[in-house]
């Protein structure tokens, strides 16, 4: 597809190149992160980062970066880049000709006549990253060298050169392996050519610097150990396989496994393929436990909130895989115990599953058998909000739920600064409340149709059930805005505008009249809907901060205090669509235009975690977002359904 490709021109200019990511990821957790250059301008980036069940489960860089050189008549051209305080050296890049990212990232090289392709492919199910060189055109045999930096440290953080660190490799089948530290797995480097020759230098390349974590006011400077270099000779139209992997390979397998990768990953021709594409990169398995990672390549995978708000969008309209959605949400509810039925700082998180679940009904599945294996999950969930049972949160006489801790955000709205939420958010919560009311009406109605005729749970819930709605319109709403109140504390109403409250308007059950719907749906308009998501706080707010760049501070400021967010699209469109019918068709397929046409921004064939609120609206954030891709299919499956009334 053209919107993955890049021109000479636009990738030596390292202003714009260097903010345009490569990222693959496989099911094993392991992932491949660097800019389109194969500079790394981030801790994050490296060529090959794998999940470490022997260290917790993190992700540690193994592999942080390989640079090429050509030798031709005794000449040397080194195709790499590294960045040392403010010098780029070497300069590489300069030789880069032709990026492309269909199906698998592609860099194409020129040195004078000469023309090299770079491939890189992360293997599917394994632990293995495979990395193609072609010399496409030559006059003449060119030898190729790979300088390897190793790293061997957690993701989320940086090396530097010790004494402590194993500088020397042992030699296996065509290549050397590595273990710079005890209690690490071997980093095995191999090549398909068994003439390729390893030469041992080990040093450490010293004073790396990365710009975007300096940008940010982050510790930039990492050591990395080069222990080495390979080099073979290379004919005109040959080509070589790289392997780095955790197992020693065989290498004479090295292109049989490269083409079957990728015809594997199969061709795009859609944006909707690139969605699906991006879906199944979130979705890991990793030791035969299916989970959702919340975005690359620095959140985590399996996190209860953001794995219950991408699970319908990723598994059933992303993937259409009702099988996968139920494992997942085993997996999930096997891992999270303790937030699901006593504590968490994710308040609002546990009654999002029976949203969930409503979803998956409304897909297709059977609702007698989704109550008879996850109504006592449900109702437990429920049960957990009464008095005395958790101390963050607690359902009051009126029937809504008080949240409070403390100095703690007590809200998906959890950023903080200096130690302090910037939005603690304390009191009745807009949108906890509308998911509480929800939750509970759907327990109602399931145990009504599925439950014992005499069942003590009924009579109870049916009585909070009536007690939620009647006192939720009466303590949110405010004629004054026209809208709802964020939240109400006992100082009353806070009327920051922001859009926790399309909870209270999206969900099969909602605790405010029909007829005010459309009134809410008019501030959004006015104060939040952008070109690329809905603002997290109105622009008319002192508070506001409609860019997301800068210092940890100033970016945590705006995290929920501007910045724009793809993810609530799904509930705008779908109650959009309610109200406004096929006539709103046009205005949907306009809100989606932009972010395919940001996929050559941030992450290249991604969605990104957020978006600036104030034009031109730039992305940031995790450069693959579980929430954005899920939100995205889940808007593109609600439009489906009329697109298909109006043929």
């Amino acid at each position: 597809m053209a919107f993955l490709k890049f021109n000479k021109s636009e990738l030596v200019n390292l202003a714009y190149s260097l903010k345009r990511e490569i990222i693959c990821a496989n099911k094993t957790g392991a992932y491949c992160n660097t800019s389109i250059l194969t500079c790394n301008t981030r801790r994050y980036h490296g060529l090959f980062a794998v999940t470490l069940d022997r260290f917790g489960g993190d992700r540690f860089m193994l592999l942080s970066s390989l640079d090429e050189s050509l030798t031709v008549n005794g000449k040397q051209f080194n195709l790499g880049i590294h960045c040392y305080g403010e010098t780029y050296e070497p300069r590489g890049h300069k030789y880069i000709v032709d990026f492309d990212a269909d199906s698998i990232p592609q860099i194409t090289y020129q040195v004078g006549e000469m023309l090299l392709r770079k491939s890189l492919l992360l293997a599917h199910d394994r632990d293995q990253l495979l990395i193609k060189y072609e010399l496409l055109k030559a006059p003449s045999a060119v030898k190729l060298t790979l300088k390897p930096f190793l790293a061997f440290r957690n993701v989320h953080d940086l090396t530097h050169q010790n004494d402590a660190a194993n500088i020397h490799g042992s030699e296996i089948q065509n290549g050397m392996s590595f273990r710079m530290y005890p209690n690490f797995p071997d980093l095995n480097l191999q090549l398909s050519d068994s003439k390729a020759r390893f030469v041992s230098s080990p040093s450490w390349n010293n004073n790396i610097t990365y710009s975007d974590e300096r940008r940010r006011g982050y510790d930039c400077v990492e050591d990395l150990l080069v222990p080495g270099w390979f080099e073979l000779t290379l004919k005109p139209g040959a080509s070589v396989i790289f392997s780095a992997s955790e197992r020693q390979e065989e290498p004479s397998a090295f292109k049989r496994e490269f083409t079957a990768g990728v015809k594997a990953e199969g061709e795009i021709t859609s944006y909707r393929d690139q969605l699906r594409r991006c879906a199944d990169s979130l979705i890991t398995n990793h030791n035969n436990r299916k989970k959702i990672n919340a975005g690359y390549s620095w959140l985590y995978t399996g996190l209860l909130r953001e794995t219950l708000v991408s699970l319908p969008g990723l598994t059933l309209y992303g993937l259409n895989d009702a099988k996968l959605f139920e494992e997942i949400l085993d997996n999930l509810i096997a891992d999270e115990q303790e937030r699901l039925f006593r504590r968490t700082t994710q308040v609002e998180a546990p009654l999002l599953m029976a949203g969930d679940l409503q979803q998956y009904i409304a897909y297709g599945a059977d609702e007698k058998a989704v109550w008879k294996k996850y109504g006592i999950i449900i109702r437990g969930i429920l049960e957990s909000y009464l008095p005395g049972e958790r101390r963050e949160i607690s359902m009051q006489p009126n029937g809504l739920l008080w949240a409070q801790k403390d100095n703690t955000a007590l809200s998906w709205m959890n950023a903080y600064v200096d130690g302090h939420p910037v939005t603690e958010r304390a009191g009745y919560q807009v949108e906890t409340n509308a998911l509480w009311y929800n939750a509970i009406c759907f327990a109602v109605e399931m145990e009504s149709k599925f439950g014992s005729k005499k069942s003590q749970f009924l009579a109870k819930w049916t009585s909070i059930r009536d007690l939620v709605r009647e006192n939720y319109q009466k303590t949110f709403w405010s004629d004054e805005t026209g809208c709802l109140a964020d939240y109400v504390d006992n100082a009353g109403q806070h009327l920051e505008i922001r859009p926790n409250q399309l909870c209270a308007i999206v969900n099969k059950y909602i605790p405010v009249d029909e007829l005010l719907v459309p009134a809410i749906l008019r501030v959004m308009d006015r104060e939040l809907v952008t070109s690329r998501g809905i603002r997290t706080l109105s622009p008319r707010d002192p508070a506001y901060k409609g860019v997301y760049e800068g210092s940890q501070t100033a970016r945590d400021l705006a995290y929920h205090q501007g910045s724009a967010r793809p993810f609530l699209l799904q509930s705008y469109v779908s109650v959009s669509f309610r109200i406004k019918g096929a006539s709103f068709l046009k205005r949907a397929e306009w809100l989606l235009e932009g972010f395919y046409a940001d996929l050559n921004k941030h992450g290249v064939g991604a969605f990104s975690e957020l978006y600036d609120g104030d034009p031109p609206h730039e992305p940031h954030g995790a450069i693959s977002s579980a929430l954005s891709t899920a939100g995205l299919l889940t808007c593109e499956y609600i439009m489906d359904k009329y697109r298909e009334g109006k043929k």
